[in-house]
């Protein structure tokens, strides 16, 4: 079993920038590629970001490539998103997953574990 807790959701102005972390515990981190989606009201969950068990290799949604970065520090057993100049459409529940495999996915049903979720609100 691998736990996630998201945390580092917050309100922001449109144009500012937050930093999600997403803490796991549980077997060797490093086993375990990470990836990031998000769920807006109505909506269904999309990815958004996604790093290998090596930190090596990355992917990212078109929506996002260029503004948000995702990284993991394995000896902390940690994955980042930062997300620099901030969308109101980039408004919903940011969620952490882990997948059992090394490499990069991007579909929902690849991952094996999830986070609880945290709330990003960017003000227009």
């Amino acid at each position: 079993q691998v736990q996630l807790v998201e945390s580092g959701g917050g309100l922001v102005q449109a144009g500012g920038s937050l930093r999600l972390s997403c803490a796991a515990s549980g077997r060797t981190f490093s086993n375990y590629a990470m990836g990031w989606f998000r769920q807006a009201p109505g909506k269904e969950r999309e990815f958004v970001a996604s790093i290998s068990g090596s930190g090596g290799s990355t992917y990212y949604a078109d929506s996002v490539k260029g503004r948000f970065l995702i990284s993991r520090d394995n000896a902390k057993n940690t994955v980042y998103l930062q997300m620099n100049s901030l969308k109101p459409e980039d408004t919903a529940v940011y969620y952490c997953a882990a997948r059992s495999r090394r490499s990069v996915g991007d579909r929902p049903d690849e991952y094996d574990y999830w986070g609880q979720g945290t709330q990003v609100t960017v003000s227009s």
